[in-house]
């Protein structure tokens, strides 16, 4: 029997210096193409958001986080790998601990179960206004642009 799907909760790290973001860069396997998203991970039933973004992020990069505060909610609806897929993200900012992360030059990898899952550094906003590689979750550089949420 199929799995039925579901809607994922992930709390993601928008951490902002000026104009640049903190994101991790990945490649969908189906397509070669390469694509962007803040790093962060999945919300675990009875856990906070803002204990499963330091949580995910540790887990990940190995890098603790402070001074989280919530920004704002995206819903992502979308295929990937030929499966149809539904996110809330909580964004939130904040800051690395070991102040060095927080240098423009940073690259952190992503790790789970000894696999590279992403390479992770600041990129200037105006990057993905001139590129094709896409900024999840949907809606985020628009954000990032007005401050405003859209739902539309």
């Amino acid at each position: 029997m199929a799995k039925k799907p579901r809607i994922r909760v992930l709390a993601l790290a928008l951490f902002r210096q000026g104009d640049y973001i903190f994101v991790g860069e990945n490649v969908n396997p189906d397509t070669g193409q390469v694509f962007y998203r803040p790093i962060g991970g999945g919300v675990e039933f009875g856990e906070r958001a803002k204990d499963a973004l330091a949580r995910e992020i540790m887990e990940e990069t190995g890098a603790e986080v402070r001074d989280l505060r919530y920004l704002c909610t995206l819903e992502n609806v979308f295929e990937y790998l030929g499966n149809p897929g539904h996110e809330i993200c909580l964004l939130f900012d904040g800051a690395f601990v070991n102040e060095s992360h927080n240098a423009l030059d940073t690259v952190l990898q992503g790790i789970d179960d000894g696999e590279v899952l992403f390479d992770a550094a600041w990129k200037p906003i105006r990057f993905f206004q001139q590129t094709d590689s896409p900024l999840y979750p949907d809606g985020l550089l628009d954000y990032l642009v007005t401050q405003k949420v859209n739902f539309d």
